[in-house]
């Protein structure tokens, strides 16, 4: 199973930090030099270094503009060549990448392009990106598609992103934070914004587009592992550290919930209660069988035991008070502990036996299975016995030669 990309977002989100993220998590730099130097773009080169942000330590991912310098103000503020969306994927379409990091830069894009459409009141094909568009924000996009792919990630959780407050000055104007494509993002995508007294933009709409191409769920497992965390830094200065931290995660594996269903049946008949065990296998139960029990005035009854995963219990249920005569039943709550079991297939002179393996740390046993036996045995002339030790003797002999 791959590892989960998440995406902890106590600082916010942009297009350089996810970079840089990327990068410390181990995306191959050589890959991103190569696809970046195919999109034939001038006017531009960059700097992965490492640093720190009020004593955090991380990756830095700088896109320097050679026709102006730069101050690493927000990605808003600059002002470069504009473009439309019919022109961003003609640069996205020059480079050398992957069909999926192809496919997912533009999917980036476009959701910029919605975002900002709809705020503007204009068509996607007439939006102009005057910031997002530019080429400090072509690489972003694109660096981050790449090592997105490089890094085989197919799955991402984002539970939502910490953002600034007051104005930030772009080519409309001064805009309140969040700006009206971050929200339109958040809003469309279901991305959860959590307003903090910072003074300053924390989310950008490359950022929060990234987050919502990627992202394919909103809640972390119950319980994970964490594999491997890359660090990528923000350029501003918020008066801590402004850092975007991204994880490998892996599940770890969730306990089996199995319940135990009892019921005390002192009025049926063996017939009845035959026909119920049928029943609620039928209905999904793992595990069926009747105890003899004496019940109040010392009657003679059978206790019902019943064992069900939790995706079953309401057929099972209903299973037991259609076909028993029962009023009531108790839930138990039980823990489990099984052995590893997978089939194999024994070729004997006699017959194909299906055998269960078996195995618990070092412990491996073998269980030929009763019908592939009965099967065997019928159709050879041989007894039971003779055909099931034979299939076990065999598959632990193959085990031995293996």
């Amino acid at each position: 199973m791959k590892p989960i990309l998440y995406l902890e977002g106590s600082s916010g989100i942009s297009g350089d930090m996810t970079v840089a993220a990327l990068l410390d998590l181990g995306g191959s730099r050589e890959k991103l030099d190569a696809v970046l130097h195919s999109l034939a773009l001038e006017g531009f080169h960059y700097t992965v270094s490492r640093r720190k942000s009020h004593g955090l330590d991380g990756c830095d991912f700088d896109v320097c503009l050679q026709e102006e310098k730069r101050h690493h103000e927000h990605e808003h503020c600059h002002h470069h060549e504009h473009r439309n969306l019919a022109d961003v994927y003609a640069v996205i379409d020059r480079g050398t990448m992957s069909d999926n990091a192809r496919e997912l830069a533009k999917k980036i894009f476009r959701i910029v392009a919605e975002a900002e459409a709809k705020a503007h009141g204009c068509p996607v094909a007439d939006v102009h990106f005057h910031e997002v568009g530019a080429v400090d924000s072509i690489v972003d996009i694109v660096a981050a598609s790449v090592l997105i792919d490089d890094l085989g990630i197919e799955e991402c959780v984002v539970r939502g992103f910490y953002e600034g407050g007051g104005f930030v000055h772009c080519q409309h104007g001064d805009l309140p934070i969040p700006v009206p494509a971050v929200l339109n993002i958040a809003q469309e995508y279901r991305i959860a914004l959590k307003p903090t007294d910072v003074q300053g933009e924390m989310v950008t709409p490359t950022g929060i587009a990234i987050a919502a191409a990627l992202r394919t769920s909103e809640v972390l497992p119950e319980s994970f592992t964490v594999k491997k965390v890359g660090i990528g830094l923000g350029k501003r200065d918020f008066g801590r550290p402004n850092f975007l931290r991204a994880m490998l995660i892996d599940p770890s594996p969730e306990p089996e919930k199995i319940l135990l269903l009892e019921a005390n049946i002192d009025d049926s008949s063996g017939e009845v209660l035959a026909f119920a065990m049928e029943k609620l296998f039928e209905s999904g139960a793992r595990d069926v069988h009747f105890l003899p029990c004496f019940m109040k005035k010392n009657r003679p009854a059978y206790l019902l035991r019943v064992i069900v995963d939790q995706g079953h219990l309401a057929a099972v249920e209903e299973t037991m008070f259609c076909t028993t005569t029962t009023i009531g039943l108790r839930k138990i709550p039980v823990e489990r502990t099984c052995m590893e079991r997978e089939m194999c297939h024994i070729a004997l002179e006699f017959g194909d036996i299906q055998v269960k393996r078996c195995s618990f740390g070092s412990l491996v046993w073998y269980y030929p299975e009763f019908e592939s036996v009965k099967k065997v045995a019928e159709k050879s002339g041989l007894d039971f016995r003779t055909v099931y030790d034979t299939a076990r003797r065999e598959a632990e002999k193959q085990r031995m030669q293996s």
